[in-house]
Parts: C-alpha cells; structure tokens; sequence
C-alpha cells in the first residue's frame, strides 16, 4: 500500500484511531485479511464472515509484524489499531482511496475485465503484455469479488501505470461496486453464460450484471466488447464509451481485432492475431485450447486501445504459458496426458475444454467429470447437456464423479449410438481406484469440475501418477 498516516486511514474509511497519539503513524505495508499472509509492518483488517471472526486471528497478525489492525471493536493487543463499522466496507473505502491518490499522479491506468469465462486468463495475459510497458499491478489468482478485488487495487503505488482488476459477480451490483472503487479507463466484456446463473435468475440476468462494467464509462474510456457474442455485443447501446470490438467476427478495417487460421494442438495453438486496420501477426500461443484463443483477442483489443505496439502484444501473449493452476494445466505427458482444469466449471467452460480433449486427443480421449456448481434451476437440463455432448463428441471414456454430476452420467449412457463407455464414482476415492484400472499409455484425460466439487485435486493426483516430474507445468 501507499505511504498513508493513520489520521489518513482513518479519514478514508470513517474510522477512529486507538490510541488517537498514534494518528501521525505512517503504515505503507501489504493489506491482508488473512493473519497468515501478514509480513512486518503489514496492515491486518478483521472481518467479521460468516463462519470466521477475523478478530480471532489478530493477535496471530501482531505476531507476524503487523503494524496495524482495522477492526470492528478495539482490541487488547499493544499495536495502532482503527475502528471501523464494517471490516469489509472499510476494506473497500480504504482502495478507492489508495486508487485515487495514485491516479492523481496522471499515470495510473484502470483495465476492468469481466465475463462468464475467460477472466483469470484474460487478465494474465494483460499482465504479461503491459508488464512489458510499465509497472503493473494485476489480480492474484481469481481475486475478483468483494474482498479480492479491493486487496488487488492496495497493491499500487505511486509508480503503477497499469491496474488490471478482475470484476466478478455473483448477484447484481456486485461488478458496479466494484467499478465505483476503481473505474475502468477500459472495460473488457468477454462473454455471457450460465456460470453463477442461479443468483442472477436467468442469462438475461447475467448479461444485465456483465453490462455493468461498460454502463458507467466515459466518452474517454473503452469498451472491449465481444463481437461474437450478442448479448456482450448489445452493451454498445448501453455505454457512451468509445466501443473496440474483438472476436472472430469483428472487422479490423473498422478497428476490431480478429483472429483466422488457427490450429489447435496439444503444445498449444497458432493462429493470425489481425490487429485493427488490418495487421497480421502469427502467434504461437502456448495456452491450451482453442476457445482460449477469444481470450487473446480480448487482451490484444485492450492492450491496443492503450497504445500498446503489435511487436509487444506478440511477445506478451507468446510469453504465457498456461491460463493459470487447475485451467487447462498439463501434469503430465507420458505414458498418459493428464489435463488438470477443475478450477471451476460452467456449461461453456465445460463445452470448450470437452472438445479442446477430444480435438488434441492423439490417442483415446478420457473425461472425468465432476458437477457445475451455482447453476440454479438450470443444474439439471445443464448436466444433461454435457453428457449429450460427451456423446455427440465421442469421448472415448467417461468417469463421473459424485451425485451432483450423476445426471452426466446417467445422459451419456441413455444414448445408445454411443461407441464409448461411461462409469460412474460416488467419491473421488472410487474415481482415482476405477482410473487405475482404465487408464492405459496412450490415453489423454480431462479432469473438469467446479471448484466446490474438489475434482482439482483428483487432476493433481493423476499428474504425479502419470508423469510426476515429467510435467510441462512452468
């Protein structure tokens, strides 16, 4: 965090200083909520969760160095503290304070990205390409929601010229909060699907969410809108920003960035990234799987409307090797290629990784499949459609894991045209002892779920059975 004195914390989130002789204190250190994440002269910020009092931890926090508590009722611990009404809203007021002072500065630039899939990778590969430019801050891992999204933007100082924050939602107003911290000087819509459609009621729920990053830009700003998706592309009408459009159908004589020859391999894939008016680049881009390719022209549309030159966007994109742990990550290559993207699961995310296994399958292609979570009344029709899919793509195998998923299973093998073999596992225990039998050299598996059925795990364990040290992970 910025150099802030406690007098200045305090004003910035409506809190009062205890002791108040400490107000002059200055505190620069890393914010965490997390006591075990603290390093000397952090900021620990107590929460109150659900089923965790992050006042519990603090005494753990002062132990580890911190310099200062924000808390919702003073503690007895011999360390400045700041009491606050709401751990979690001060969390929120304390960056859209840190953000401000920066962008007075005149260099701070905010990129917003959002999306049913595709955020995570996206924002890795901007982080790669404007990294190249100048000093960046960008999300860890998917901290994009109420508290990863604040934690991210405390991370800038004076010297940051880009923040590339993640923007995810679970209901309504989730992504508007967030853009009120720190808004977008360009905002990236990337797609609209089924993932955590169960708290928006409906697909038309989830756009009317996603549209939210786009609604509150400026004539100044961007949006990098989805040409191949119509409801991303229908956010044009809802913005005044100016519109850069990415995808396979966007035309780069009117500024889009587009993408042709592509060729999806097990390395990766290659295609000819068009940059708006026209220029062709090839990349070798090492992400697996096509639908990954989207991603890129997103990245590549952003980094453009920052004035980011094509000879930098190539090497950036070409610099990213995988789309981040448990997202089409490979543990393993021989005797048995093990792909490991049970980070989470939607019916797009699981649609694209399904034909990615089969489209680079060398041999017979394996799916072990786990549940998609927060899908709402949708679930049942959803799981049906992946096990047709399953199908119509002639999976060689399949193995279904847990009773949430069952419907996959019970789909696959009600079609009796299909040439393959599906089983079904109670527990991932059951799972991993039915793969040892099944498995054999040759074969290529997909391990894919949602991060609430644990399946990422079960990925983690074939790869150090199969190829343990021969992973291509970087």
């Amino acid at each position: 965090m910025i150099p802030l004195t406690l007098r200045e914390v305090a004003a910035a989130v409506g809190g009062e200083v205890v002791p108040a002789a400490a107000a002059d204190t200055v505190v620069s250190g890393a914010v965490e909520t997390d006591s075990r994440q603290i390093e000397p002269g952090g900021v620990f910020v107590a929460r109150v969760g659900e089923s965790m009092d992050g006042h519990d931890f603090a005494a753990a926090a002062l132990e580890r160095g911190a310099a200062l508590l924000v808390v919702e009722r003073a503690l007895d611990l011999d360390v400045p503290q700041v009491v606050v009404a709401d751990g979690t809203l001060a969390l929120a007021a304390l960056a859209k304070e840190v953000v401000a002072r920066v962008r007075t500065d005149g260099r701070l630039r905010v990129i917003g990205i959002t999306g049913s899939n595709g955020k995570t990778t996206t924002k890795n590969l901007l982080r790669e390409i404007l990294g190249r430019v100048g000093p960046t801050v960008a999300s860890h891992a998917s901290f994009n929601n109420a508290v990863g999204g604040p934690m991210t933007m405390l991370r800038v100082q004076h010297d940051t010229e880009f923040l590339v924050a993640e923007m995810g939602a679970s209901a309504a107003g989730d992504i508007a909060r967030l853009v009120a911290l720190a808004k977008p000087d360009v905002g990236v819509v990337l797609k609209v699907g089924l993932a955590h459609a169960g708290g928006f009621g409906s697909i038309e729920g989830t756009a009317r969410a996603k549209s939210e990053m786009v609604t509150d830009l400026t004539e100044s700003d961007v949006a990098v809108l989805n040409r191949d998706d119509p409801r991303v592309a229908a956010m044009a009408e809802r913005t005044r920003a100016r519109v850069a459009w990415f995808g396979l159908s966007a035309d780069p004589r009117e500024g889009g960035t587009s993408a042709d020859d592509v060729d999806a391999t097990a390395s990766g894939t290659r295609f000819a990234l068009v940059l708006p008016g026209g220029e062709r680049r090839t990349v070798s881009f090492r992400v697996l799987g096509e639908h990954h390719v989207s991603n890129a022209m997103a990245a590549a549309a952003a980094a453009t409307a920052l004035g980011v030159d094509a000879d930098t966007i190539v090497a950036g994109l070409e610099a990213v090797a995988k789309a981040e742990r448990w997202r089409m990550e490979i543990l393993a290559t021989d005797p048995v290629t093990v792909i490991n993207d049970a980070y989470n699961a939607s019916p797009d995310s699981m649609a694209a990784a399904l034909k990615t296994l089969v489209q680079v399958a060398p041999g017979r292609s394996v799916a072990v499949l786990g549940a998609m979570s927060e899908l709402g009344e949708s679930a049942d029709e959803e799981h049906d459609r992946i096990g047709l899919l399953v199908v119509r793509l002639n999976v060689g195998q399949l193995v279904v894991v847990g009773p949430e998923a069952r419907r996959i299973h019970l789909e696959a093998t009600a079609q009796g045209s299909w040439d393959g073999e599906s089983v079904y596992a109670e527990t991932q225990e059951e799972a991993e002892a039915l793969l040892e039998v099944l498995l054999r050299p040759g074969d290529t598996v997909l391990v894919k779920s949602s991060n609430a059925a644990g399946l990422r795990h079960l990925g983690d364990r074939l790869g150090a059975r199969w190829g343990g040290a021969a992973s291509c992970s970087p």
